[in-house]
């Protein structure tokens, strides 16, 4: 952990406020920037620290990153012009500084589309083949955790963007813009990330076997773009269904296994941002602020120094 951090961390804080009303509205364009990014760290710093507990591979790292990404933005504001969502202009700007953070790991292996295809296996999960007024409650837990935690063995290209689409609920287009690639690139890591989320998550859950294919395989394939297309629309949750009469037993199953990983990425968009975090970035921006004030006024600003944390 940084000396600036850790040392803002250890002292004592007063609680804040965030049921301020003024904190709660999005800054408008020419606001200052001190104003404005304590907005913007009310408004969005919970879920920008989720997505960096879920990009960095420590707690220490993550709170860096969330510390630097208000200063970035702090020191940027001047250039943003209001054409985009400042949430989005925001996650872009963390997911560049988790990734500055991360050591290079070594290069893992994506698996082939063919192999995370569902069609060459002979079970599918139990609770997926189940009545839906069958409850299968335990194992549904279960399942959840299980992607929860193959998220994080996701490789980066294909763990950014469903953590962007699918936990944090950004539009495909500003994940995007926010990441510099196009729509349909998006559109494709996120099929083949939700596809291995699935082969994750059944792979130890109990199974039954699978019922027979009614279909061409060319109807199947047809039917399981669909309903990735629906996923990235909002899926289930958000009215995007398959039409069910069109569906085989076998897709339906398949079906629901996929809408239980958008369901279990929708549960990690929880986050909080501590007092002392807050607390933290707030002061590390009016440390910042006073340098070119002091310069201004014809004085030499104070350098401070970054002690080392211990360990």
């Amino acid at each position: 952990m940084s000396g600036l951090l850790y040392s803002a961390l250890m002292a004592p804080t007063a609680p804040a406020s965030p049921g301020s009303t003024a904190r709660r509205r999005v800054p408008t364009l020419g606001a200052p920037a001190d104003e404005a990014v304590a907005r913007l760290l009310d408004l969005y710093g919970p879920r920008i620290r989720a997505l960096a507990h879920r990009l960095c591979r420590n707690h220490a790292d993550a709170d860096d990153a969330v510390q630097d990404t208000f200063l970035r933005a702090f020191r940027k504001w001047h250039t943003f012009r209001g054409d985009a969502d400042p949430g989005t202009w925001l996650y872009a700007i963390a997911v560049r500084e988790c990734r500055a953070r991360r050591k290079r790991d070594a290069r893992r292996r994506t698996p082939a589309m063919s192999q995370l295809m569902p069609w060459s296996e002979t079970t599918v999960a139990q609770f997926a083949a189940a009545r839906a007024d069958e409850p299968h409650e335990a194992e549904r837990r279960e399942s959840v955790e299980r992607v929860h935690g193959a998220i994080a063995d996701l490789p980066e290209h294909l763990r950014v963007p469903v953590l962007l689409k699918d936990v944090l609920g950004v539009r495909v287009e500003d994940v995007a813009g926010a990441l510099g690639l196009a729509e349909n690139t998006v559109k494709t890591r996120l099929h083949r990330a939700r596809l291995a989320l699935r082969k994750a998550m059944t792979a130890r859950a109990p199974s039954v076997d699978a019922p027979p294919p009614i279909f061409e395989k060319q109807v199947c394939l047809d039917l399981l773009k669909t309903k990735l297309d629906a996923m990235d629309r909002g899926g289930a949750a958000a009215g995007f269904l398959v039409p069910q009469a069109e569906v085989c037993a076998r897709c339906r199953a398949v079906f629901r296994e996929l809408d239980l990983v958008q369901d279990a990425c929708t549960q990690l968009a929880s986050g909080d941002l501590p007092d002392a975090l807050r607390s933290a970035i707030l002061r590390a921006i009016a440390a910042r602020d006073a340098a070119p004030r002091a310069a201004r006024r014809g004085r030499r600003p104070v350098r401070r120094s970054r002690p080392r944390s211990a360990g």
